[in-house]
């Protein structure tokens, strides 16, 4: 049977209503993420993401912010089904990759479409509120630039069972998806390696 949950059949609205429910309010970023995610898809051609194409693609996001949620809100594509990672690069964009076939496009939004939103509603004052307003009327160049790229996605990195799994030597972890360090002939965590990012009381 069909699955009826095809992307393009739902309306943007419908699309921004569901991402404002997992993101827990309206905002620009929701607006945004939804048509981003709208666009990527489309240029890779999938209009299915959370039934028959979602072991298709995956998406690489470079940014921790509203526009994240509604990513992973469109597209189904989730850290835990490995199919969504995360580019600290501090940038709103995100990589579309299809795995059948390699090609991938880069999705960045535009810097100037802040400042072009005042051609779209000049009667908002509130900056933000005219974002959120404008960013549903604008076209999908005005909001994005577009880059065709490669994407080498590792095997340790595509969606699946984990390939490897191994103790660090040092704190008894288990280190999972090729993650781990040789240092000195001893295999250890990152944490160890390197220095963790918290602090053992």
């Amino acid at each position: 049977m069909e699955s009826t949950n095809k992307i393009f059949e739902r309306p943007f609205e419908e699309l921004l209503e569901e991402s404002v429910r997992i993101h827990g309010h309206l905002c620009a970023g929701q607006v945004l993420g939804v048509r981003l995610a709208m666009l990527g898809l489309r240029l890779l051609g999938i209009d299915d993401p959370k039934g028959r194409d979602r072991k298709s693609f995956m998406v690489y996001v470079e940014i921790d912010r509203c526009a994240s949620d509604a990513l992973q809100s469109v597209t189904g594509c989730s850290l835990g089904k490995r199919s969504l990672r995360w580019v600290d690069y501090g940038i709103m964009a995100s990589t579309f990759v299809h795995l059948k076939t390699g090609k991938a496009f880069r999705v960045v939004a535009r810097e100037e479409s802040r400042e072009l939103s005042r051609k779209y509603c000049p009667e908002i004052e509130d900056k933000y509120r005219r974002q959120l307003k404008a960013y549903k009327l604008m076209s999908d160049d005005e909001l994005f630039r577009v880059q065709e790229v490669r994407v080498e996605v590792p095997a340790h990195d595509l969606p699946g069972r984990p390939i490897r799994r191994v103790q660090c030597e040092s704190c008894g972890d288990y280190v999972q998806d090729c993650r781990e360090v040789e240092r000195d002939g001893k295999v250890l965590c990152r944490a160890c390696a390197h220095g963790a990012y918290y602090k053992v009381l």
